[in-house]
This record gives structure tokens, C-alpha cells and sequence, in this order.
């Protein structure tokens, strides 16, 4: 083999890892801000739930939800169904947050999350009555994947 096919060869490796490397790392920018969110929900899952009161689903989401400028966002929590009330519920979770941004309850009336503005959340449970929940947290990252999402601007 001549000198010219080995640089040929070493060359086309060479720019074959760099764009595989490259391209790995963009795919796993949405992928990591994703764990980031389903770990925030995680969190508000393992909570033990309080009397009177059903778990229905979990959700997720990355992105930039709320307010304006950039920034990504994360949050996570549960949808439960309760005989308590929401001072109850709110009560209960209270001793489980750490920040004014962790355990937060609010009143749930249709599938839709009523408090995100950038795009949707949706549950896939139907939502009958007046006693459903939802419990949620805000996560947080500090990393150059919450820089780069596209999704958070």
C-alpha cells in the first residue's frame, strides 16, 4: 500500500470519528435534558402518597415551558386522584420540599396542564370530577446540555 493510500485512508477514519463523534453528541443533547426532567418526576413519584389518595400517571417534559427569553426548563410530577383537599395535599407534600419549587399541588380539571404556556402537556388518563391533582417539581442542570437543547429557546 503507498504512502498516499495510507494518508487517504487515515484521513477518511479520521473525519469518519469526528462526524460520528459529533453527531453522537448532538443526539444526546435532547436525550440528557430528558433524563434530567424523567429524574424530577422520578423524585415526585417515590414520595409516599398520602391517605385517600390514588396515583394515576406520571409525566415529564424538557423544553422551555414557561416565560420568556431562553433557557431550558424541567419538570416532572404525578397526577393523583384524592378525597383530601388541596390545603391538605398541599400540607402533606410540604414537608417534602426543600425550595418553593419542589412538591407543588395545583388542582387538576382536564387532560391539559393548564400552567405550561410553551407547548403542551397532556395526560393520557381521563380526568372526571373534581379531586384530581397534580404534584410537580422543577429540575434543574448545569451543564452544556441545557445550553445547547433546542428546546429551550
Amino acid at each position: 500500500m503507498g504512502i498516499i493510500k495510507k494518508v487517504k485512508l487515515i484521513c477518511t477514519i479520521v473525519v469518519s470519528v469526528l462526524f460520528i463523534s459529533i453527531a453522537g453528541f448532538m443526539l444526546s443533547i435532547p436525550v440528557v435534558n430528558d433524563c434530567v426532567a424523567n429524574k424530577t418526576a422520578k423524585y415526585v413519584e417515590r414520595i409516599e402518597l398520602p391517605n385517600n389518595t390514588h396515583y394515576i400517571e406520571t409525566f415529564a417534559k424538557a423544553g422551555k415551558l414557561i416565560g420568556n427569553g431562553n433557557g431550558m426548563q424541567y419538570i416532572g410530577g404525578i397526577l393523583i386522584k384524592s378525597e383530601l383537599s388541596l390545603q391538605e395535599l398541599k400540607s402533606y407534600y410540604s414537608q417534602y420540599a426543600t425550595n418553593d419549587w419542589e412538591c407543588i399541588v395545583e388542582k387538576q380539571t382536564d387532560k391539559q396542564i393548564s400552567f405550561i404556556e410553551h407547548g403542551t402537556i397532556s395526560f393520557n388518563s381521563d380526568i372526571n370530577g373534581d379531586n384530581y391533582y397534580v404534584v410537580y417539581s422543577w429540575g434543574s442542570a448545569n451543564s452544556i446540555f441545557s445550553e445547547l437543547d433546542l428546546r429551550g429557546h
